[in-house]
């Protein structure tokens, strides 16, 4: 007897439909599983026998054979373990029931009940695509239904089955109240802490608004982390599709609460300085997703720069070039999305005092040098706004008058990031960070004396072509919060003075 079910695999943040196939002939008894499956899939066989054997079903003395197809797609996963029983079971019983619309994805323990998986939310979308119904555990009902599929949740392998007999009668799970979707906890973070350093959140706000990777070097205890922390607090809410898009990462890594499986705020990531390039960037045996791609439209926050592992650093290449990351392992090849805001923290030498007027630096010459060169060329030319974190002194830190706090910030963002989305409606982007050179010869234009400050500034200080684009993004978005149409030159001047840092003894 053949019987074939559907069921789905992860390939990165999206699933792929897999169709399980199960045939029993005469032969000598045995079970086999083909079709590339690996790890927890491979596994999957072990577990349903156990499970039917526990729920009074006998397998027949035939030789069986399950099939996972397409062959050629490694799949990995135990949410392979319900459909291959429910094969099972209708090759032992004999069953015809109609699976031809359903969509199954849970693991199973040896007695029958069912477990929730990772990566419930894009094989909903998956199904909700497909006009397919989803069949999973209670646990990931929530998650699955945020997909707007139909979904029917169960507890038990012997209900699964019932409900498929049709001896069980079970209506598709409620869809979300919209409250659920809406609102978030207000942080109690707020730029109105941040004492002094009028610059420094100037150039925060600049690189919120168009999306800029920002640098920050200054000696501790200046507020640089203080800073970072309260960026998400001027930073829009995400949009229908960052939500959606953000949801499937977290459900990919299984890091969603399972009462409110749905990420509604901007993530903030802040991995250590010791972490690994695979957590960072993403990896392992399953190449699953890192920090870069958990900070997906969001913030990625990486105190003490330079203190990360120099190939750590240099991976965050491609991601800030291309907004996406490709992790390449023996078992899967996968892209990952990675558009994040980075935000680098860094003292200026080992002791973090140099140039200092409160501190005086213990470092010599050759340990500056050695450790700013943690940070090489190519990186720091890829990171749009560098700014210094000066000292602050008693008068501004004792004095309670607010210059800017995050609620002000983050309107003058809001209105920033309406134009851009207005502007580049019809281009496929949302920031002036993302900006090709087709868009900046369209939208970045520049006037007789803003060439000539641009030049001389070229001139002067040896900008590279990257950083010359840098500079003209940096400016749209000055412009922009200006409300200016025209790139003027004081928005030039403005964003020279974020690419001219000197990072050099």
């Amino acid at each position: 007897m053949f019987k074939r079910i559907k069921s789905a695999t992860l390939s990165g943040i999206e699933a792929i439909s897999i169709d399980i196939e199960v045939d029993a002939t005469r032969g000598i008894p045995s079970l086999n599983i083909i079709g590339l499956a690996q790890g927890a899939a491979k596994e999957s066989k072990d577990r349903a026998i156990h499970c039917l054997a526990n729920s009074g079903i006998k397998l027949p003395p035939k030789k069986i054979t399950i099939s996972l197809a397409p062959a050629d797609i490694k799949k990995s996963g135990s949410g392979f373990d319900l459909p291959i029983a429910i094969g099972l079971a209708s090759v032992s019983l004999n069953l015809d029931f109609n699976t031809d619309k359903f969509i199954f994805a849970a693991e199973l323990s040896l007695d029958g009940k069912l477990k929730p998986i990772s990566g419930v939310f894009p094989i909903g979308v998956l199904a909700k695509n497909n006009d397919l119904k989803l069949v999973v555990n209670k646990d990931n009902a929530k998650e699955a239904i945020l997909s707007k599929a139909s979904v029917y949740a169960f507890d038990h392998f012997l209900e699964v089955l019932s409900f498929l007999k049709g001896e069980l009668k079970s209506n598709p799970e409620v869809a979300l109240d919209n409250s659920f979707y809406k609102g978030k906890a207000k942080s109690q973070l707020d730029f109105s802490d941040v004492k002094g350093q009028y610059k420094v959140k100037r150039a925060v706000m600049i690189a919120a608004a168009g999306f800029h990777n920002l640098l920050m070097v200054g000696p501790p205890g200046v507020g640089k982390s203080m800073i970072a922390k309260r960026i998400p607090t001027i930073l829009p809410d995400m949009t229908d599709y960052e939500i959606l898009e953000t949801t499937k990462i977290y459900s990919v890594c299984g890091l969603l609460n399972q009462d409110r499986p749905i990420i509604l705020k901007r993530p903030f990531r802040a991995p250590h300085s010791g972490s690994s390039d695979v957590s960072l960037i993403g990896g392992g045996v399953n190449a699953m997703p890192g920090e870069i791609t958990l900070a997906h439209n969001g913030v990625l926050f990486l105190d003490e720069f330079p203190e990360f592992k120099r190939n750590v650093i240099e991976s965050l290449r491609q991601p800030l070039e291309d907004g996406v990351i490709t992790v390449s392992r023996a078992s899967a090849k996968v892209t990952y999305p990675a558009r994040f805001l980075l935000v680098a923290a860094a003292n200026p030498c080992p002791c973090g005092y140099y140039g200092s007027k409160k501190r005086e630096c213990a470092c010599s010459i050759a340990q500056i040098k050695k450790y700013r060169s943690k940070i090489s060329g190519p990186i720091l030319d890829r990171i749009d706004i560098q700014v210094n974190v000066s000292e602050v002194d008693y008068e501004k830190l004792s004095d309670d008058r607010v210059d800017l706090d995050s609620n002000t910030m983050r309107g003058i963002v809001q209105r920033t990031m309406d134009i851009q989305r207005l502007r580049f409606k019809d281009n496929g982007i949302s920031y002036n960070s993302q900006m090709n050179e087709q868009h900046l010869k369209r939208y970045c234009r520049l006037d007789d004396k803003s060439h000539a400050v641009l030049k001389l500034a070229v001139d002067r200080f040896g900008f590279s072509a990257r950083s010359y684009s840098k500079i003209l993004k940096i400016a749209r978005t000055i412009a922009d919060i200006d409300e200016s149409g025209n790139i003027q030159p004081k928005h030039i001047k403005e964003a020279i003075s974020y690419r001219a840092f000197d990072w050099d003894v």
